[in-house]
């Protein structure tokens, strides 16, 4: 059986207000987000390398997504230090909901809820 290099391979973040969600994402992360209209559903892409094999994902605005506190959680990547991101969460209009936590040998972990209600984790080594 052959290994994938990511057991994940896109995410979309739900959200009701694409350009509120998309200046409060640039703003925690410090990184810019392009927009596009895709087969009716408004996005808002996070940077990416498609040929390096690495995650990536959207915020996307439809009548498909609906921006939840609940169900499946997804960890963005907080690295070097995820303190730097939950610096500007409060700031940028989100909420902190669990602080920096330590996960034994694994890092840190932490959740905030964004602009749009939903609950994001963050893991970062440090």
């Amino acid at each position: 059986m052959k290994t994938k290099e990511n057991n994940i391979n896109w995410f979309e973040i739900s959200v009701k207000n694409l350009n509120n969600a998309k200046k409060f994402y640039e703003t925690i992360f410090g990184i810019e987000m392009n927009a596009q209209n895709m087969m009716g559903m408004e996005h808002a892409f996070f940077p990416s390398d498609h040929s390096s094999g690495k995650v990536s994902g959207a915020l996307v605005q439809s009548t498909m997504h609906k921006p939840s506190s609940d169900g499946v959680k997804i960890y963005l990547n907080g690295n070097p230090d995820l303190a730097n991101v939950l610096d500007k969460v409060e700031q940028a209009g989100g909420k902190l909901v669990m602080p920096k936590t330590k996960i034994g040998d694994f890092g840190h972990i932490a959740f905030f809820t964004d602009t749009e209600g939903n609950t994001i984790g963050l893991h970062s080594e440090n």
